[in-house]
């Protein structure tokens, strides 16, 4: 069994003392549910981008989220002849600034992989293409993450031909 140090009473951006708050990347590990997040970005050489000073809008899919790709997918992708796919699949996540969910608006996004995500306001909930945000707002001290149930999938430019 493992201890946990108390949580700290939550502290609102405005509020918030000088300690420095975990960035993006520390704050999914910390959540646990982003072991393949987290393995992703360590091949994808990207840990330290989502490191810096940002600030950045992470759509972050679970583990559950990259379980649901075909089987294989993600062990094709963390292969080194893969990486420039795997940058471009994990850049399509992310959005450059710091948007938070009532900041929103339906429409079309740039993402940090020069293409752009459809958004949605369905209901209560917030559409990125065919993924849902099921948890929005997650703050890091580079900007905030939402977390999605789908994993999203640039539309491949190149042409389909696979084998040269």
């Amino acid at each position: 069994q493992v201890m946990l140090p108390p949580k700290k009473k939550t502290e609102f951006a405005s509020t918030a003392s000088k300690a420095k708050s975990p960035d993006i990347v520390d704050t999914a590990i910390s959540a646990g549910q982003f072991k393949t997040l987290a393995t992703a970005l360590k091949a994808a050489g990207l840990v330290e981008t989502l490191k810096g000073d940002g600030p950045f809008t992470v759509f972050a899919p679970t583990d559950d989220a990259f379980a649901k790709l075909p089987r294989g997918t993600v062990e094709e992708l963390l292969r080194p002849e893969n990486q420039n796919k795997l940058i471009n699949i994990l850049k399509y996540h992310v959005i450059a600034g710091k948007v938070p969910s009532k900041s929103i608006e339906p429409g079309k996004i740039n993402t940090a992989a020069s293409q752009t995500v459809k958004l949605k306001l369905r209901d209560d909930s917030i559409m990125v293409n065919k993924s849902t945000v099921i948890k929005p707002d997650v703050n890091a001290a580079n900007g905030v993450i939402h977390i999605i149930d789908t994993v999203l999938i640039p539309k491949d430019r190149s042409k389909k031909a696979k084998k040269k």
